[in-house]
């Protein structure tokens, strides 16, 4: 890329259907790239930098599971070879509190997390789809119920601790798992064994 130059505040008013566009665009990358679920809300910021083209450094104002977060996007663009691409999104100082766990009074330790809560979902969710992908099996397995959710945020990251319900063809199962989740709104399953309950 070629050398920045400095960013100034952008020529367009944050309003403007194009800064708007590009609003969207960079949420909809994002949700591609990382298999993440934001909605776009509003541009709350724009400034552009003079490079091989321009770029487009966003403020965005973004839903996820509920609750508006604000996000920061760049947004490289050569309208002359109708070239867009996004070069980076992240939370803008998100508190921890954001990562989707209702911390009380961030209290440390583990907090129970309502089964019904969306973040404790689509982290069990993740788990499934982590737990289809390493088993050999053809038979997919399908989520029946979160009996126990707990969730315990460190710093920029939260911990869910959920034990699943699934179904696999005729045989019922249930998994204890560890899933981790970053700023970045990304799933990472660290942890999951069988739970010695589980019946045919």
């Amino acid at each position: 890329m070629a050398t920045l130059g400095r960013a100034s505040e952008s020529q367009s008013n944050e309003n403007n259907m194009d800064i708007e566009e590009l609003g969207r665009f960079a949420v909809r990358e994002h949700n591609k790239k990382e298999n993440a679920l934001l909605e776009f809300g509003r541009v709350v910021k724009a400034k552009e930098q003079v490079v091989a083209g321009t770029l487009h450094h966003l403020t965005l104002e973004v839903m996820e599971a509920g609750k508006k977060k604000i996000c920061e996007a760049k947004v490289w663009v050569k309208p002359w070879l109708n070239f867009k691409e996004l070069q980076e999104f992240k939370h803008a100082g998100d508190s921890p509190a954001d990562l989707g766990v209702e911390q009380g009074e961030h209290q440390p330790g583990w907090h129970t997390v309502a089964e019904h809560d969306p973040v404790a979902r689509a982290a069990a969710d993740h788990a499934v789809k982590t737990i289809q992908q390493r088993s050999n099996s053809l038979a997919p397995y399908e989520l029946l119920e979160i009996l126990l959710a707990r969730a315990e945020v460190i710093e920029d990251s939260a911990k869910y601790d959920l034990l699943l319900k699934l179904k696999r063809g005729s045989k019922e199962e249930k998994f204890k798992v560890e899933v981790h989740r970053n700023l970045e709104c990304t799933f990472h399953l660290n942890r999951m064994q069988l739970h010695s309950d589980s019946r045919s």
